[in-house]
């Protein structure tokens, strides 16, 4: 059965130290698609990051490149499989680095945290209840 990926295309100030950040988070970064100029981490089976400089991604749009750090782009949610997992990956991610976003959000069925990575990219991460999501 076919399984759909997805590539979440970021634009990043510097590759290596976004490279470096992703995997003191626990990630890998597959070298087939990598370069000097581009890095793509591997989240899952079906889930990466690809991690542009600047130039290389304004090779793909027309468009004005987003000041992260100013403006959101876009919200990136990743689950977790435990309410610890979602702590630990954010407490990584500040450790490497990145910055705590909001308070956390606690609703007993559904638990998560944020962070923004070095270029100032959203990551939320959520845990939900199994038997919440069945019905």
């Amino acid at each position: 059965m076919y399984q759909q990926m997805i590539f979440v295309n970021l634009a990043t100030d510097d590759v290596a130290a976004s490279r470096k950040f992703f995997t003191e988070l626990g990630y890998t970064i597959n070298p087939q698609f990598s370069t000097d100029d581009c890095s793509c981490v591997v989240i899952s089976d079906t889930i990466f990051a690809m991690l542009l400089g600047k130039q290389r991604y304004a090779d793909f749009t027309k468009k004005e490149i987003a000041d992260s750090r100013k403006t959101s782009e876009v919200l990136i949610c990743l689950s977790a499989e435990s309410r610890e997992k979602v702590d630990e990956l954010v407490e990584k991610a500040v450790a490497a680095g990145g910055t705590a976003n909001d308070d956390v959000q606690d609703h007993g069925f559904m638990y998560g945290r944020s962070f923004d990575d070095l270029d100032g990219h959203s990551w939320e991460v959520m845990w939900m209840d199994p038997a919440a999501v069945q019905g």
